[in-house]
C-alpha cells in the first residue's frame, strides 16, 4: 500500500483478534505500530512477536486520562501518530430486558466513549501538527442491520459510524480522513466468549455459517488488509464511508 511505510500506526485491542491481524498487517506494511490493550501483557507479548517496530501499552480506553498518558509515552517511543484504528470492543449476549444499567454502563464506555477518547486525543496532535492523518473505527454490521440479543452494542456500534461520518465532514479540511469498518460474524476470542452457554453459542454459529453467502465465519485476517487500504494514501480520496466485510451476508449499495 502506497504511504504507510514510516508512519505510525496506534491500534487498540491490538492483544488479539482482529486488533492483532491488523498490527501485524500495519507492520508489515512498514508501519511502527503501537498496540493499546487492556491486557498489557497480551499487548506486549504481541508486539514482540511482531517484531522491534511494534509497542506494546497497557490502556484502559475508558479512562481518558489513562489514554492521555499511554498516547503521550507510545509518541515518546515511536513519533507522532499518522494512523489511528480504534478496534477495542466488548459486549456479552442478553436480550435487552435481561439487561441493566451497570451492563449497558460498561458496553457504552468500552465500545463508545473509548473511541471518542482515543480520537480526542490523538486528533488533537494531527490537528496541531497540521499533516493530516488517517483513522478508521471498527464497528459492527450489528450497528447497521441490528443483532438480536445485542441491542446496546448495536446502538453503540451505529452511533461510532455516525460519529465516524460527522468527524469527516469536521476535519476533513485538516487532512484526516475518517472511515468506518464493519466486520461481519468473525471467530474471535470475543465471539466465543459473547454466548455464555457454549451450547446456544454453537447453535448460533452454525446458523451464521449457514446465512453467510461464503459459508463460514470470517477471520481476522479478512479485516487487516481493509483497514491497511483505507490508512494508506492508496485511499486518500476516501473519507465518511463505511464498509461492511461480511462473506455477503450483508449487501448495501
Amino acid at each position: 500500500m502506497r504511504g504507510l511505510n514510516g508512519k505510525v500506526a496506534i491500534v487498540t485491542g491490538g492483544a488479539s483478534g482482529i486488533g492483532r491481524a491488523i498490527s501485524q498487517r500495519l507492520a508489515e506494511e512498514g508501519c511502527k505500530v503501537g498496540i493499546l490493550d487492556i491486557n498489557g501483557e497480551g499487548a506486549e507479548k504481541a508486539a514482540s512477536e511482531i517484531g522491534e517496530n511494534a509497542f506494546g501499552h497497557a490502556c484502559d480506553i475508558t479512562d481518558y486520562a489513562g489514554v492521555e498518558a499511554t498516547v503521550t509515552a507510545l509518541e515518546g517511543q515511536a513519533g507522532p501518530a499518522n494512523i489511528l484504528v480504534n478496534c477495542a470492543g466488548w459486549d456479552q449476549l442478553y436480550n435487552f430486558l435481561d439487561t441493566d444499567p451497570d451492563f449497558w454502563d460498561k458496553v457504552v464506555k468500552i465500545n463508545l466513549y473509548g473511541p471518542l477518547n482515543l480520537c480526542h486525543v490523538v486528533m488533537k496532535g494531527m490537528v496541531e501538527r497540521g499533516e493530516g492523518g488517517s483513522i478508521v473505527n471498527i464497528s459492527s454490521d450489528a450497528g447497521r442491520v441490528g443483532s438480536s440479543g445485542e441491542s446496546v452494542y448495536s446502538a453503540c456500534k451505529g452511533g461510532l459510524i455516525a460519529f465516524g461520518k460527522t468527524l469527516a465532514r469536521e476535519y476533513t479540511r485538516n487532512k484526516i480522513r475518517i472511515n468506518t469498518v464493519c466486520p461481519g460474524p468473525t471467530d474471535t476470542p470475543l465471539f466465543a466468549a459473547v454466548s455464555l452457554d457454549p451450547e446456544v453459542g454453537d447453535k448460533i454459529q452454525q446458523g451464521l455459517k449457514r446465512a453467510i453467502p461464503m459459508k463460514r465465519l470470517g477471520v481476522p485476517e479478512d479485516y487487516a488488509g481493509m483497514v491497511a487500504f483505507l490508512a494508506s494514501d492508496d485511499a486518500g480520496y476516501i473519507t465518511g464511508q463505511t464498509i461492511s466485510v461480511s462473506g455477503g451476508l450483508t449487501m448495501h449499495g
